[in-house]
């Protein structure tokens, strides 16, 4: 075998290699909504999705799967949250909802976490289902 082919084979498995855990996150992030929506009661005393969502002492939470950070109009965010750089995805809001203080320091947010992994995952398979004007879409996967 010339060397350039085992080069190139080389790189290959060490890209998959490196991909690997981003492809088992991924997966681990499927969650069920009917759950997440009973989860999602603890973050009600703050949050709201859904067609007649308004921001509370939250933001409200419509569409924010896909969405920038601190980017919901007319919601007073606190500076580290407009300034984090973070676009709302599975895993970022998992990292975030795990830890939000350790995640965004100086955000407002006063809620400790959800500690469960899969609450965390169903939480966010219920919220994907919302899209900016608080309608339900298809059912996450």
């Amino acid at each position: 075998m010339q060397a350039a082919s085992r080069f190139r084979i080389g790189a290959v498995g060490l890209m998959l290699t490196m991909l690997a855990p981003f492809s088992s996150h991924a997966q681990e992030l499927t969650g069920d909504p009917a759950n997440g929506e009973t989860v999602f009661r603890k973050c009600m005393s703050c949050h709201r999705v859904g067609p007649d969502a308004r921001n509370m002492v939250g933001p409200a939470l419509n569409g924010v799967v896909g969405r920038q950070a601190g980017s919901v109009a007319d919601f007073n965010y606190s500076d580290a949250m407009k300034n984090s750089g973070i676009t709302w995805d599975a895993a970022s809001l998992d990292e975030f909802l795990a830890a939000p203080r350790e995640v965004v320091q100086g955000t407002k947010m006063v809620f400790p976490g959800l500690p469960d992994a899969q609450d965390r995952t169903d939480v966010i398979a219920y919220l994907a289902q919302f899209d900016e004007e608080g309608n339900m879409t298809a059912p996450a996967q």
